[in-house]
């Protein structure tokens, strides 16, 4: 059993993010890639793309939007990704099973309720919930009730919210109901994606992803065919069958992250990319992550558009060289942001 440094961990991370070096792939393999991209605030995994994927271009992701081919849903952590529809079924199949608001028994009455709302083309939240108010709303706020209810009956957002220039709003589209799987099975395809995505791994860690409990985790790693390291505190580690590791040594160049990325919110601990002692430099107590780059690998400062100008703000100062490749990188982002 290999014991692998912090450092290993960042680069097996980085390389497994395309952050080590920019992918030449279309943005629904990337998202399928990244095993769904945190979608929150609409530009976030247009910027998270634009640092993984060579060449990126706004319009690449807005018409796969349009087209069905990834949509923004409501999935790990109870938050809002960007998936392939075929992750959306499996990640959803996977949660079964757990005390997520969707499998509660009001969501589950409610959903035939809202589905149809969504014949026509797409539903709004006011819509929808001036027709909640006629059902037994099991002592909840209309507004709550109709968050658990759409999830419950797989409406998700209309593309047009996730468009770069987009403004969140309540629109929703029927998407069509996932065929069903066995859910300790969906469990473990969706964990070795994400240990091909985010390992090595911790099951804790990949609680901390998923929200899905320990004692379901451990059982779906059984079904899967895993190798097992060791951190430097001596905890075990889980992978999957030849997943890169690169050296410790290995170049990482500046990269730029947006708000809410998997990178920063993937581990229980996230010390191989952001240090403990910036945490809550970075993680905002009501759960706001900063836009933040990388430098040789590690959060090392947060970014902010400034009147058309990407302004940088170290946690400490950099060395020369590396500043000056943050400048460069920046420099880059600019540019395509204009």
């Amino acid at each position: 059993m290999r014991t692998l440094s912090l450092r290993e961990l960042n680069r097996a991370i980085l390389e497994r993010q395309m952050l080590l070096s920019r992918a030449p792939v279309g943005p629904v393999e990337a998202v399928e890639r990244l095993v769904g991209m945190q979608a929150q605030w609409p530009p976030a995994p247009y910027v998270g793309l634009w640092s993984r994927v060579e060449g990126f271009r706004r319009e690449e992701l807005e018409r796969v939007l349009a087209a069905g081919e990834l949509v923004k849903a409501t999935v790990m952590r109870q938050t809002l990704h960007l998936v392939t529809p075929a992750d959306y079924g499996l990640f959803r199949a996977g949660m079964q099973e757990m005390n997520f608001p969707w499998n509660s028994a009001l969501a589950q009455r409610l959903a035939p309720v809202v589905r149809p709302l969504a014949e026509g083309g797409q539903v709004t939240s006011s819509a929808a919930m001036a027709v909640l108010d006629g059902h037994d709303l099991g002592g909840l706020d209309r507004s709550r009730a109709w968050r658990y209810a759409r999830a419950a009956a797989h409406l998700v957002h209309h593309h047009e919210t996730a468009l770069w220039r987009s403004r969140p709003e309540g629109r929703f589209v029927a998407l069509d109901e996932p065929e069903p799987r066995v859910p300790v099975e969906a469990r473990a395809e969706m964990l070795r994606r994400y240990l091909g995505a985010f390992g090595p791994a911790t099951a804790k860690d990949m609680s901390a992803w998923s929200m899905m409990h320990v004692s379901k985790i451990r059982a779906a790693l059984e079904l899967l065919e895993l190798e097992r390291h060791r951190d430097e505190d001596g905890r075990e580690l889980l992978d999957v069958p030849g997943a890169p590791l690169p050296p410790a040594d290995t170049p990482a160049p500046a990269r730029f992250l947006p708000k809410f990325d998997n990178v920063l919110l993937a581990w229980a601990d996230r010390r191989r990319v952001l240090g403990e002692e910036l945490r809550k430099l970075v993680v905002g107590n009501n759960g706001d992550v900063a836009q933040t780059f990388l430098a040789d690998g590690v959060v090392a400062g947060t970014w902010q558009v400034v009147d058309g100008r990407v302004v940088v703000e170290p946690f400490a100062r950099l060395a020369k060289a590396a500043r000056a490749e943050v400048e460069e990188e920046a420099a880059r982002l600019e540019a395509w942001l204009c």
